[in-house]
C-alpha cells in the first residue's frame, strides 16, 4: 500500500493486526519500542512531570490495547497517526486532572481551573498538534536509526554516530577511532543509505 503523507511513521497494519492477540509479547514490544518515545516526548512538552509522562505512556498503550479492534473496524476514526494522537492527548488530560484533583483536595476545590485542564484535549488552544507533528517526525528518524543500529557492527554505528549525527570531521573521527578516513567515508555512506531505506520502509509500510 502506498504511503500516506499525513501518516509518515509506520502505521504498519500488519503489526496492528497482530496486536489483537494480547499474548503476542513480541508484537507488543515492537509497538512499544516504536512509539513510547513519541508519547513520552509529547507528554513532557505538554507540561507533565517525568513520572506523569511515564504514566501517560503506560495508559496510552493500555488504551491502544483495549481499542485496537475498534480502530481497525471504524474507518471514521481516521489515520492511525490521528487516532494515537487523540489517545495520547486524552491520557495527558487525565494526568493533569489527577494533578489538579490532588491540589484541590488540599485547598479550595472552587479554585481548580477545570476549563484549563480540559483545554489540553483541544489542540487549537495549546498547540499540541504542532508538537505532535515535530515529535512524530523525530520519532520516525529515531526508529530508523534504532533498526540500523541493530543490523550493523557496533564499531560501524559508532563511526556513523560521530560523523553523521554528531557532525565530527572525518579526520577527527578516524584518528579517535583508529581507522582510516576511507573507512569512515565508506561506513558513513553505507549506513546513511540504510537509514534512508529504513525511513522509506517505515513511511510506506501499512
Amino acid at each position: 500500500m502506498a504511503g500516506n503523507p499525513d501518516d509518515p511513521i509506520p502505521t504498519r497494519y500488519s503489526l496492528l493486526s497482530r496486536l489483537k492477540d494480547r499474548e503476542d509479547s513480541e508484537s507488543w514490544k515492537d509497538f512499544f519500542d516504536t512509539y513510547w518515545r513519541l508519547i513520552y516526548s509529547v507528554a513532557i512538552k505538554a507540561g507533565l512531570s517525568e513520572a506523569e509522562a511515564q504514566d501517560a505512556v503506560q495508559e496510552t498503550i493500555i488504551s491502544v490495547s483495549k481499542d485496537i479492534e475498534k480502530f481497525k473496524k471504524e474507518k471514521a476514526l481516521g489515520s492511525f497517526k490521528g487516532w494515537l494522537r487523540n489517545l495520547t492527548r486524552w491520557r495527558i488530560a487525565d494526568q493533569l486532572r489527577k494533578r489538579e484533583s490532588g491540589i484541590a483536595a488540599q485547598t479550595d476545590p472552587r479554585g481548580t481551573d477545570w476549563k484549563a485542564v480540559e483545554n489540553i484535549a483541544d489542540s487549537s488552544n495549546n498547540g499540541l498538534d504542532a508538537v505532535w507533528e515535530d515529535e512524530w517526525r523525530a520519532n520516525l528518524i529515531e526508529a530508523a536509526l534504532d533498526r540500523v543500529r541493530r543490523k550493523v557492527k557496533e564499531e560501524h554505528f559508532q563511526i556513523f554516530d560521530l560523523v553523521a549525527i554528531k557532525d565530527w570531521p572525518v579526520t577527527k573521527a578516524a584518528k579517535v577511532l583508529g581507522v582510516t578516513t576511507a573507512q569512515v567515508y565508506v561506513v558513513k555512506h553505507r549506513l546513511l543509505n540504510m537509514v534512508k531505506k529504513e525511513m522509506s520502509r517505515l513511511e510506506n509500510q501499512r
